[in-house]
């Protein structure tokens, strides 16, 4: 299972969950689909912080598609600007600058890596970015375990989500435990890769919700 595989999965159940979340609301098939996305995007996060180049670059990158994509996701979802809710770019922008700040490569910060964490966790309250803090509990849960056995790495992993997901959110959410198994047989290669194909896994996201809400008004 290469990245790009992953990346496909991540992006069609992504939208498979949108589809459902704004024209078949009572469909929970669509949802369940849906809980697979996130948890490959937080495992797909941490992997990027560990190959990329330039952290700082990456994290840019996610808050500029985050801010284009705002729009099309307020208005895709409520037909309006909607600030109660953010899009997925910003908790992924606030779980990479967690790791970065936990990880202190470049020893610039001396913060306690609890702090860091209650920080991330608090902004993402506070700004209502999609899946709040669950999210960053989720891609730091991927970032801790991520050199530990593969069993054990995934048991410990599926242990949190699923405790958080009890304590935090609706049942569905547990569907989520589901990718866990398909992130199981990543065998760390890149598979297809260019800078066109790389660009298009994140024009996507907004391209996707702008056809939604077109579809929606007409």
């Amino acid at each position: 299972m290469s990245t790009f595989l992953l990346k496909l999965i991540a992006l069609s159940t992504m939208i498979i969950d949108h589809f459902g979340a704004i024209f078949h609301e009572d469909v929970m098939i669509y949802r369940m689909i849906g809980r697979l996305a996130f948890p490959i995007y937080c495992f797909l996060l941490v992997e990027g912080f560990y190959h990329t180049s330039n952290v700082k670059r990456y994290a840019i990158r996610l808050l500029i598609f985050g801010f284009i994509s705002e729009l099309f996701f307020d208005y895709a979802f409520y037909g309006k600007i909607y600030l109660w809710h953010q899009n997925i770019f910003f908790t992924l922008f606030i779980g990479l600058m967690a790791m970065y700040f936990i990880e202190n490569k470049d020893g610039k910060y001396n913060i306690k890596k609890n702090l860091v964490m209650a920080i991330s966790i608090l902004i993402a309250t506070l700004t209502f970015v999609d899946y709040t803090y669950i999210g960053i509990i989720y891609i730091l849960a991927f970032y801790f375990f991520r050199d530990y056995p593969k069993k054990q790495k995934f048991l410990r992993i599926g242990l949190i989500m699923l405790i958080i997901n009890l304590v935090s959110t609706s049942l569905i959410q547990q569907f989520s435990l589901l990718a866990l198994p398909i992130l199981y047989f990543y065998n760390g290669e890149l598979g297809i890769k260019n800078k066109a194909l790389q660009l298009l896994f994140y024009i996507a996201y907004p391209l996707h919700l702008l056809i939604f809400y077109l579809i929606k008004i007409y």
